[in-house]
């Protein structure tokens, strides 16, 4: 199978060699015709200057004979009977009457005539030009003739000439037509590799070619591709790798979920089937057991309920409810109840009287998920202030590598891989989404081992 550049300097030299031919043939025809008519042409004339000098002479034989040695034209005179008076090449007497021949009868009605014919006298084709003239107050003929070998020679000698600058121009046109080819190889071997290279996904292949502006456009083209090609490459990795990381959340959220509610519903199972069986439980013991009951389904009931919340923040389909209140109550108010949980532990509130616009709701429980947080990872005092429009919850407990500062906030992640403590690692990230929600954000300074200090800003402040 030829390739594409071997077709390409095929189809052009079959194009070039065929105009060529028939250039080469119109130009035969034209140049024999051109050639013919110009000879016609000087017997005219030739006749023309006869005529002037057959005025002065009276030997006609010696006038043939002298244009002939002068013209190597062959001259005949004939009278208008159409008998040969004289002959420059041939013994008039032994000739046949010329009044039938066709140039004679032509020149009758025209000034000229003439004809190609064969002569049977001198066994050669001749170009024959007659005209009618009057010489000595009687008409005669004066014709010349020219031999078609002659003229014919004339003509060939000029198309050889041709000939060879035809072929010379092949020559050349194949020449460039190679050099062509393999330039249009080059810049093909250039995009083909080009090509392997994407194939084999080395996106920062180079391509070059350099001879022709078709296929310049195309490596632009393919550079383009290529470009879109390796971002959505980065970006399938991305993704995998964020399938990757989601996949493991699930798997952590999955533990943390049959962990959490593991406890609780042991509990709730082991209470209620020691009620079952036992018909005679003092009355004050059932108690017991029953709010040991509600206390689980509580707690599972609050797990569940952050969770719910996760996912209304994370799709943006929180109901914001704005109203007054103020800030130093709300801390008290969180520091109480959460030192209620946490009996051994000190909740310091140190907060500037400032009435505020918000969601009150959804600001407790930033402050419930960020004191508790502390709480969680500290052994010693936590403490709450609010100084100009920042509030900030300050810990002196175990701190985060700076390794784990920006992952912190993402759903289901845990500093501590192994301790669930309560934690589906939704708290942070939960309080992100609601600080966004309020028009701010949350803002972490931490120094492992020696504690964290999570802030961020009010908006909406009335008063202070």
């Amino acid at each position: 199978m030829l390739k594409i550049h071997q077709i390409f300097i095929l189809k052009f030299l079959i194009l070039f060699i065929g105009t060529l031919a028939v250039t080469a043939f119109v130009s035969y025809i034209a140049l024999k015709t051109t050639i013919i008519e110009q000879n016609k042409q000087h017997l005219k004339n030739a006749i023309e200057f006869i005529e002037m000098e057959l005025q002065s002479k009276d030997n006609l034989d010696e006038l043939v004979s002298k244009v002939n040695d002068k013209t190597s034209l062959r001259v005949t005179i004939i009278n208008s009977e159409g008998i040969v008076l004289a002959e420059s090449n041939a013994d008039k007497n032994s000739m046949d009457n010329h009044s039938n021949r066709y140039e004679i009868l032509q020149s009758n009605n025209n000034k000229y005539g003439d004809i190609t014919r064969y002569s049977k006298t001198l066994k050669v084709d001749f170009l024959y030009v007659a005209k009618r003239i009057s010489y000595d107050t009687k008409s005669v003929y004066i014709r010349l003739s020219k031999s078609l070998s002659q003229v014919m020679d004339e003509f060939y000698t000029l198309w050889y000439r041709l000939f060879f600058v035809f072929l010379g121009i092949i020559f050349i046109a194949t020449y460039l037509s190679r050099n062509m080819s393999q330039k249009i190889v080059y810049d093909i071997e250039q995009i083909t590799s080009y090509l392997d290279e994407i194939s084999n996904k080395n996106y920062k292949a180079v391509v070059k070619t350099k001879y022709f502006y078709e296929f310049l456009q195309i490596s632009l083209l393919l550079k383009n591709l290529v470009k879109k090609l390796d971002k959505n490459d980065r970006k399938k990795i991305k993704n995998m790798a964020r399938l990757r990381l989601i996949n493991k959340q699930r798997n952590d959220i999955l533990s943390a979920l049959s962990h959490e509610f593991k406890n609780p519903v042991a509990s709730i199972i082991g209470y209620a089937q020691t009620i079952q069986e036992d018909n005679d439980m003092p009355e004050n013991i059932r108690n017991k057991f029953l709010s040991k009951i509600s206390s689980n389904g509580n707690k599972i009931s609050k797990m569940l309920d952050r969770l719910a919340l996760s996912v209304k923040l994370e799709n943006d389909d929180l109901d914001i409810k704005k109203s007054e209140f103020e800030i130093k109550k709300l801390c008290n108010e969180v520091a109480s109840n959460l030192a209620s949980k946490h009996k051994d532990r000190e909740i310091i509130v140190e907060v500037d009287e400032a009435v505020i616009l918000s969601d009150k709701t959804m600001m407790e429980l930033v402050l419930i998920n960020l004191v508790d947080n502390a709480l969680k990872y500290s052994n010693n005092d936590v403490k709450i202030t609010f100084k100009g429009k920042k509030i900030s919850i300050i810990d002196s407990g175990i701190g985060i590598k700076k390794d784990d500062l920006d992952k912190v906030t993402s759903k289901f992640y845990r500093v501590d891989k192994n301790s669930w403590d309560n934690s589906m690692g939704i708290g942070l990230a939960m309080v992100s989404y609601i600080l966004k929600s309020l028009e701010t954000s949350l803002d972490i300074e931490s120094e492992f081992t020696k504690g964290s200090k999570f802030s961020f800003s009010v908006k909406g402040m009335i008063k202070n």
